[in-house]
């Protein structure tokens, strides 16, 4: 293999784990956001998993259990926000920030103590055959198990979405949770669980950044990712596969600072850091200049609060 093709097999393996966190941050936003549900609490929903789950690796000695205790940790939190949001009706803009500052909070407190530890990362399971193509066969068929998932759960989500009963009904609320309410949907059911389900994908997101992608616990890891992950979800007009294209495109962007610092770019290190977020300004300025397109493809109940009549 020539060396222009080992570099950019590198680079398609590093953009690949850079996006899984933020795919699996996006695909839980996305079932919420489609509920009507806007949770801004995906970064404090994220810290919280990345930190349970790297916890958990430790004490247990196992990355599998770890990663398990870091969703679990992201559907609690979500929990708190759907009691709140749900429940007690509050607002759910200023509700996302508190859950997402507690979050962080929270995971610093817990985390203090395993500063600097660290735990022994997923091994790959290359797909037999597959995995031995030239250049592509390490490239799509050669990760660790959270990658896999991360794919299959586009492709599940797709389907559910678009070609399920429970993926109609789901949009529905998103768009009219009275009209569903009246033909005896259970709207808030219904939303607590996209909720949850919410928390549990940003949950292995953040547990996939500490236990697999780094493998250690620092305060703050997620360096806003969890933001990135809201604007993928705009960026994707609310679609799986669209999601899965925006998560790698900004992998590919986090990804320059390193290569442009290791070919001796005279760019400062703190540009080539924003390049991401500023990426992610852009992209948003973008489409939301299109206001038609934007209205036509979001939830047209989101963000609003639902009382159910009796």
């Amino acid at each position: 293999m020539s060396e222009g093709m080992m570099i950019f097999q590198a680079a398609c393996l590093t953009i690949i784990g850079a996006a899984t966190p933020l795919l699996f941050a996006a695909l839980g936003e996305l079932v919420a956001e489609r509920s009507g549900v806007l949770n801004l609490g995906v970064e404090g929903m994220m810290l919280v998993g990345a930190v349970g789950g790297f916890v958990g690796a430790v004490v247990t000695g196992n990355t599998y259990i770890g990663i398990l205790i870091g969703g679990l940790a992201g559907v609690l939190l979500a929990a708190l926000h759907a009691l709140l949001t749900l429940s007690l009706l509050t607002n759910q803009v200023a509700t996302g920030l508190a859950i997402t500052l507690f979050g962080v909070g929270l995971s610093a407190l817990i985390g203090s103590e395993f500063v600097g530890t660290t735990v022994e990362p997923l091994s790959n399971l290359p797909i037999p055959l597959l995995s031995d193509i030239p250049l592509l066969g390490p490239i799509l068929f050669d990760h660790n198990l959270m990658i896999y998932l991360s794919v299959v759960m586009v492709v599940g989500l797709h389907f559910f979405i678009y070609h399920s009963r429970g993926g109609l009904v789901l949009r529905a609320i998103g768009e009219s949770p009275e009209s569903a309410h009246a033909l005896g949907y259970p709207v808030i059911k219904l939303r607590y669980l996209a909720l949850l389900f919410g928390g549990l994908m940003a949950g292995l997101g953040g547990a996939y950044l500490s236990v697999v992608y780094t493998p250690m616990w620092s305060e703050n890891m997620t360096a806003g990712r969890g933001w990135v992950a809201l604007a993928l979800v705009v960026f994707a007009t609310w679609k799986p596969g669209r999601v899965l294209l925006g998560a790698y495109m900004f992998g590919g962007v986090t990804i320059l600072q390193l290569h442009g610092q290791g070919f001796g770019l005279a760019i400062p290190s703190q540009f080539m850091s924003m390049l991401p977020y500023l990426a992610t300004v852009l992209v948003l300025v973008m489409i939301s200049s299109d206001k038609v397109k934007l209205k036509e493809n979001s939830p047209a109940s989101l963000g609003k609060v639902f009382r159910p009549s009796i």
